[in-house]
């Protein structure tokens, strides 16, 4: 029996209700799963009718019946060869024998009824149908039985529920402002980026006004670095094979290329299930087999950099950083925009110290963070501390290195002033981590930026620094990325802001409004003043009246309007109207605007509060 919240088995018993109904309104359809989730619960169907949404509302009526009803959940535990007996007697063979094939030998199985319908699972459940409250069924997509793409296509009804109609109320606003403020949707609108079938699903295209942004962005975190003593590097696309092999991290991203990688032991298993390739795996070696790797992470690379010459315990800490593309390849079913793609470029940073230096080094790369998400208004977020569990065979290095990392970490993030908890065995399996998980404002959370503490890899490529004892001493490592990926973090960046970036990061940031063509010489000496002041600006020419000119304005977010009419040009002044700073709309001087986005720009100035985003 798994042991659920009181949530979690309103959802869970959510999920087995939207069962019910379905094989009620569908009686060919085929289940798969259904389990709770974070923020409600689906369900996955076979069937050969597409679901729509009118489909959903008579589902979701179907529910309140079921609902109405008071149908008792009842657990019933049973042997094997009854249990598959059951599955075929309900007529569900298709998908649930598989499910029941992942149940370990004498693991108990059991199974759930409500009614007359009956679910393996493991539970638990509310007691009767009418402890659930409050339910909605938001969308069907589709779904890859067990996650692969290989696998039949089903449809996926996703729903949610929580404990009162009032919860449930206030989370259905959230989401209508979630889709609102959906990057997609907004990233489409501004022409911030494209995503092409001709190019590749999950694979960015920066168009000019996003790669303003990312341009923008990228800026200002290197002036930090430039601060804290950070070297710039560049490094390749790929790299050999071998060097993944080395770093350990091959075994897991060997699955996650572009291209199956083939071995000489998988040419050799594919030989002895009956495939032609027994020839060549006489005429192939290891060395011939030892390609290339799209690279999914830059460490291994930045440790060569390392490696290049002697160190001595005076060069260190070396602080490299890189905008470091990489490439994983996720399932199509799991991309989303901006925020889950196959390639994406990390502002990525590895810190190589002495033991000594650690928790100094751990706190400048947590105060470069706690820079970048102010400066960005994103102050309501908390720290994770991920710290080795209770198996000691999962983690490698000394414990003494360990225990002394993870005070480390805890002193770091005192010293933040931010809420944090500790989470054993959370750690990856080469030293302990702080992540930041971001509130954004409707209350979503992003987990971005992340510091971790490696032992590994300075072992795997044996590394050394010469110390003052003239003796080689191993260096440990700091992997850190304030941004995470500037894919993800523009992506949450746009929701976070509805697109109304801050003038500094606005694409385009002022726009010239004419009042009538014989303005347009005005409006130029305008514009010309914002390019010496190394303003995005642009001037509206279109034969419109100025409320036409002013909503095309607004709708392409522009935090500022520049009205250029015969008042203006008489007093040689212009009318200021904003999106983002309704305090500082009025008629200004050149000189008095000048100084005035000058300040905003230098300051990176956020918008005011009152403003609604």
């Amino acid at each position: 029996m798994v042991n659920m919240t009181p949530l979690e088995e309103i959802r869970h018993s959510s999920s087995h209700v939207l069962a019910t109904a379905v094989l009620r309104l569908f009686p060919d359809a085929q289940l798969d799963i259904g389990p709770p989730t974070d923020s409600g619960f689906y369900y996955d169907f076979d069937l050969e009718h597409k679901f729509t949404a009118e489909d959903l509302e008579a589902i979701e009526a179907e529910m309140k019946k079921v609902i109405k009803e008071n149908q008792r959940f009842e657990r019933v535990e049973v042997p094997r060869e009854e249990a598959i007996k059951i599955i075929k007697d309900f007529g569900q063979e298709r998908y649930k024998i598989g499910r029941l094939e992942d149940i370990p030998e004498g693991d108990t199985i059991s199974f759930y009824r409500n009614g007359d319908f009956i679910d393996l699972c493991a539970g638990t459940h509310v007691n009767y149908t009418k402890k659930i409250k409050a339910y909605k069924l938001l969308s069907v997509a589709g779904a890859y039985h067990r996650g692969d793409e290989k696998n039949a296509q089903l449809q996926r009804i996703y729903g949610t529920a929580f404990p009162s109609k009032d919860e449930l109320a206030a989370y259905l606003v959230q989401l209508e402002e979630a889709r609102q403020r959906d990057h997609r949707k907004i990233g489409k609108d501004m022409g911030l980026f494209e995503i092409n079938d001709k190019v590749g699903q999950g694979l960015v295209l920066w168009k000019p006004a996003g790669a303003t942004v990312r341009q923008e962005l990228q800026d200002f975190i290197g002036e930090e670095l430039t601060k804290q003593g950070y070297d710039q590097v560049f490094t390749p696309h790929i790299g050999k094979l071998d060097l993944y092999r080395t770093s350990g991290h091959f075994p897991y991203y060997k699955d996650s290329q572009f291209a199956p990688i083939l071995e000489p032991d998988d040419l050799q298993s594919m030989a002895n299930e009956g495939c032609a390739c027994s020839e060549l795996v006489n005429k192939l070696d290891d060395a011939s087999l030892n390609g290339f790797l799209l690279k999914p992470m830059n460490c291994p690379m930045h440790i060569q950099i390392y490696d290049s010459e002697p160190r001595s315990y005076r060069d260190l800490p070396i602080r490299l950083a890189e905008f470091g593309t990489v490439y994983r390849w996720e399932q199509s079913g799991e991309l989303n925009g901006m925020t889950r793609v196959r390639g994406f470029t990390q502002d990525d940073a590895h810190l190589f110290v002495t033991p000594d230096q650690l928790a100094a080094e751990i706190k400048g790369c947590l105060h470069l963070a706690k820079v970048v998400l102010s400066t960005l208004g994103m102050n309501d977020y908390r720290v994770r501390v991920s710290l080795r569990g209770t198996d000691s065979s999962k983690y490698i290095g000394d414990p003494d290195d360990w225990e002394k990392a993870e005070n480390d970490l805890r002193d770091a993030a005192k010293d933040l002033g931010v809420p944090f908890t500790e989470e054993l065995g959370e750690a990856a399996f080469y030293g302990p981590k702080i992540d930041f998980v971001v509130k954004d404002v409707i209350g979503r959370e992003w987990q971005l930026g992340t510091v971790q503490v490696d032992y590994n890899l300075p072992e795997r490529f044996g590394l050394h620094y010469t110390g003052a004892d003239n003796q080689p001493h191993r260096p440990v490592m700091i992997h850190r990325a304030p941004f995470g990926s500037m894919e993800r973090f523009v992506g949450v960046l746009i929701e976070h802001f509805a697109g109304n970036f801050p003038l500094w990061l606005a694409p385009e940031q002022v726009r010239i409004l004419p009042i009538s063509e014989k303005f347009e010489d005005y409006a130029q000496k305008i514009h010309d003043l914002c390019k010496s002041l190394g303003l995005r600006a642009t001037s509206d020419l279109q034969s419109d009246k100025l409320g036409a000119k002013i909503r095309r304005a607004e709708t392409s977010k522009v935090p500022y309007m520049i009205i250029a009419g015969q008042k203006e040009a008489e007093s040689e002044t212009l009318s200021l109207r904003s999106r983002i700073h309704k305090s500082r709309e009025g008629t200004y001087t050149h000189d008095e605007f000048a100084k005035l986005v000058r300040e905003q720009v230098a300051n990176r100035d956020l918008p005011d509060p009152e403003e609604k985003q």
